[in-house]
């Protein structure tokens, strides 16, 4: 028998009766799975405490393109297991064969992989032939099975390569793949730290409340618009209890994500409490003008010039007297503080979020008319967007700091551009220097910023020294 064939079904069979990261992660390392080993391991370890499943189902991995067509199948073979095992009246015998078609299992074997199918699949039938069956058990039987079977040819012996002399230094070539909006942001403002995070894939803080807190928010209004795409259609009280329980469902969800259970709690009861600030805002901003959310994490996804471009729209709303469509961001964390310093950040080419989230939803027929940074941090002050109606040519930014403002076409084909060049220069131009940023604020909150003896000093730290 091939104990490794065995293996992977027996891990499948883990994995469909309770999904994790650690079963994900092993079936991704073994020789079944379809994704490259080298690749398989690389998921596993740039996904961190974020799980290989959702890592792998929101394409937030940078891959070459064979290995990214690769892990969306294995991503969606999983799918497949839990689908399987959850449906009524499955057989044992019926998932095993899931398990050969999700995974291709039946292409390119060798006479003792083919006859190690045929003998999972009997044990299979054998369970099925007695009373209803538990992934406990059919995994007990192939394990059993593995121990009574013969062993398999042992591995050939590994002989060491020959000592060769070190070779000169060279440019590391890149892979095409997939850019985002915000890795590009990152590169546009600071390419040493660009460097460090997708080039050396050093490990960056495990997240803190904070940043959990904004998962779990995300999450929940997420549910929660898919439930009430409209603001008056249900009652004001009605809406507010089924927010307030999405929230408590996406916060226990991420549970283990924060220190301490005094620290869950104190970011719960604080999203709670913006949350109704939150749907206040809403529901006023529906009556002045009602609209109508046509989707949440909206995949964004774009081709300019050879070029893919990636994303997630955290909202999008279609007015309902115009067909109108306004793009939302959502906001947990730093926000620009007017409409003009957004549209500076976008005029200065460090900033690629909302323009590239129009030229998508432009792409897909959608006139896309206003851009919305949505505040959703601070508890204690009511909800003021920041919004950028898209003009033809906008005026000159005002000295105010108001919350709304207005922002040209040519700025946001300027911001398309940039998106390109910058495409073009990490896919194909050499590269041999990650050259540091000028700005020191970019690094107050960098997570690399200890390890950078680069990077710009503010004046006080200058004078310190």
């Amino acid at each position: 028998m091939n104990r490794r064939l065995i293996d992977f079904v027996c891990t499948a069979a883990r994995y469909a009766a309770s999904p994790d990261d650690a079963a994900a992660a092993r079936l991704l390392d073994l020789p079944y799975s379809g994704v490259p080993r080298v690749d398989g391991r690389a998921i596993v370890i740039a996904a961190g405490e974020r799980g290989v499943a959702d890592a792998l189902g929101r394409n937030l991995l940078a891959l070459p393109h064979a290995s990214l067509l690769a892990s969306q199948r294995f991503a969606r073979a999983l799918d497949a297991l839990v689908s399987s095992y959850r449906a009524q009246g499955i057989a044992a015998r019926q998932f095993v064969r899931t398990v050969y078609a999700a995974f291709d299992l039946t292409e390119h074997l060798d006479d003792l992989e083919r006859a190690t199918l045929r003998a999972i699949e009997r044990a299979a039938s054998e369970l099925d032939e007695q009373t209803a069956w538990e992934a406990s058990q059919l995994i007990g039987a192939l394990e059993r099975l593995a121990a009574a079977g013969p062993q398999e040819a042992p591995e050939p012996q590994v002989i060491p390569l020959p000592t060769r002399a070190p070779e000169s230094g060279a440019p590391v070539p890149r892979r095409k793949t997939h850019f985002s909006a915000s890795s590009l942001g990152m590169y546009a403002e600071c390419e040493r730290r660009w460097y460090y995070r997708y080039v050396c894939a050093a490990v960056e803080d495990k997240g803190s409340s904070a940043s959990t807190y904004g998962t779990a928010f995300h999450l929940a209004l997420e549910q929660f618009h898919g439930e009430f795409p409209r603001a008056g259609e249900t009652p004001p009280a009605e809406l507010e209890r089924r927010l307030a329980g999405w929230i408590n469902t996406a916060f226990e969800r991420f549970r283990i994500k924060f220190d301490t259970v005094v620290e869950y709690e104190l970011q719960r009861r604080r999203a709670q409490r913006t949350a109704v600030r939150y749907l206040r805002w809403f529901i006023e901003r529906s009556k002045a003008q009602p609209f109508t959310v046509i989707g949440t994490e909206a995949e964004a996804a774009l081709e300019l010039e050879g070029y893919n471009f990636i994303g997630y729209i955290d909202r999008l709303d279609r007015e309902d007297a115009t067909g109108n469509v306004t793009v939302v961001d959502y906001k947990t964390g730093a926000i620009a503080a007017s409409a003009k310093e957004h549209r500076e950040k976008i005029a200065r080419l460090i900033d690629f979020q909302l323009p590239f989230y129009y030229w998508v939803r432009t792409a897909q027929g959608d006139r896309v008319t206003r851009l919305v940074l949505l505040p959703l941090k601070d508890a204690s002050l009511d909800v003021r967007p920041i919004e950028l109606e898209v003009v033809p040519i906008a005026v000159p930014p005002s000295n105010s700091d108001a919350a709304v403002g207005t922002i040209g076409i040519d700025e946001l084909v300027r911001a398309r551009a940039k998106m390109i060049d910058l495409a073009r220069s990490l896919a194909d131009d050499p590269i041999e220097h990650f050259a540091v940023t000028s700005d020191p604020e970019a690094c107050a909150w960098c997570a690399y910023r200890t390890a950078c003896r680069s990077r710009p000093l503010r004046a006080a730290e200058r004078f310190a020294r």
